[in-house]
Order: structure tokens, then sequence, then C-alpha cells
């Protein structure tokens, strides 16, 4: 016990700021997802055929991989196969690579959030709209887009949390990410190794995190409750 007291301060620095790198990591693959998403959806559902046809081979392609294979490819391909290697090297080149791998893994989840719930408003309040003289994007923006929010709330909150959680694959292209922190005190860091501990505290990490995000988005789905 004496040992873990003295190690403490060491271990709590290091996932401090793995934990950040998570962070940052959730936040980029958010800003990024959540428009790209909306992007993905208006494609899919275009009533030009190539488009739409093409927008939804994507977005099958990505769901039907996992996560940690669409990283491993865009960190690794362009350097093994195009001899091009654009990321660069260091934690700033994982990070990028990372984030966009995330990003667009997310952005095509989203989109068939988004296009269930544009699709799921009643296409009757799209052809009052209409009568009424409004054009296409105000009827978007004025009548489709909140209760489409409050469509999507429950099954984005679900993403988002998952989302947490997975942050912790970007470890395969050794992002220094909180986990990563924690599992490297196992092999041997700033002098400490064999310890397994450290991993344990990462859980709450998780668990304090998803716990803000749940109160958060449940505040925000009873805050839309006026659609009901």
């Amino acid at each position: 016990m004496q040992l873990i007291l003295e190690q403490m301060p060491v271990v709590i620095n290091a996932l401090n700021t793995g934990f950040i790198q998570t962070l940052k990591l959730f936040f980029v693959t958010l800003i990024g997802a959540f428009p790209l998403g909306l992007l993905i959806a208006f494609g899919s559902m275009s009533r030009f055929r190539p488009l739409s046809g093409f927008t939804r081979l994507v977005v099958w392609i990505v769901r039907g991989t996992p996560l940690m294979i669409q990283l491993l490819i865009i960190y690794y391909f362009p350097g093994l196969v195009l001899d091009n290697p654009i990321w660069g090297g260091g934690e700033t080149g994982r990070f990028l690579a990372a984030s966009t791998a995330f990003i667009i893994n997310y952005a095509c989840y989203f989109s068939e959030i988004y296009r269930g719930g544009i699709q799921g408003v009643p296409i009757g309040q799209e052809e009052a709209g209409l009568v009424l003289g409004m054009t296409k994007s105000q009827i978007f923006f004025r009548i489709k887009l909140l209760q489409m929010i409050k469509r999507i709330v429950p099954p984005m909150s679900n993403e988002i949390i998952t989302l947490v959680k997975d942050t912790a694959l970007a470890r395969i292209i050794a992002l220094q990410e909180v986990i990563f922190a924690g599992q490297s005190f196992l092999k041997g860091s700033h002098g400490i190794s064999g310890a397994i501990w450290p991993l344990f505290f990462t859980a709450f990490y998780y668990l304090i995190f998803n716990g803000l995000l749940t109160l958060l988005l449940g505040w925000l789905e009873k805050k839309l409750d006026y659609f009901r």
C-alpha cells in the first residue's frame, strides 16, 4: 500500500495527460461528425441516383467494418502503399489520423440517425408548408429541424456515449489516450512496471465522464419534451 501511495502522483499525472487526449479526440470527432453526417444524410436521400447510391455504399462499408481496421488503414495505408506518409510522425500525426478515422466512422452512423429523424416527420407538414408558400429550405429549418432533433436525441445519445469508450481504440496506432497511459505502467513507465492498478483507475475517468454526459443528454431530452 505504501508503494502505491508513493506512485499515485506519477500515475494520476500520466492518466490526466492521457484523458486530455481522450477528450480532445472526443470533441474533435463530434465537431466534425455532426455536420458531415448531415451532409451524408442529404446525399443518401438525394433523388440523384448516382449520388444516393454512392453515399449509401460508403455508409454500408464504413458501418460494416470495424473501426479498428479503419484506423489502421487510414494511418498506415498512405505511407506503406502510396509511399506518402501524409500524417507525419509523432503524437500530432497519430492524433490527426485517429480524428479522421473517427469523424468518418461516426458521421456515417450519425447520417442514418439523421435520415431516420428527417423521414420520421409526417409528410403532411411539408405539404402544409408548401401550400403556405414556404420554400423547401424554410420548411426544413422552421418546421422539420426541431422535430428531427427531438427524434434523434435518444439514439444520438447512445452513439455519443459509445464514442467515449471507442476513443480507447486509438491506442492501436499508439495514440497516448488514457488507457494507453494506464497500460504503460504494466510494461514500464516513469520507473514503474508490473503495476495493473492504474488500469482500474482509468475506469473512473470513463464512468465520471459518461455520467456527466448522461445527465446533460437527459436534460436536453427533457427540454425537447414540448414536441411530444
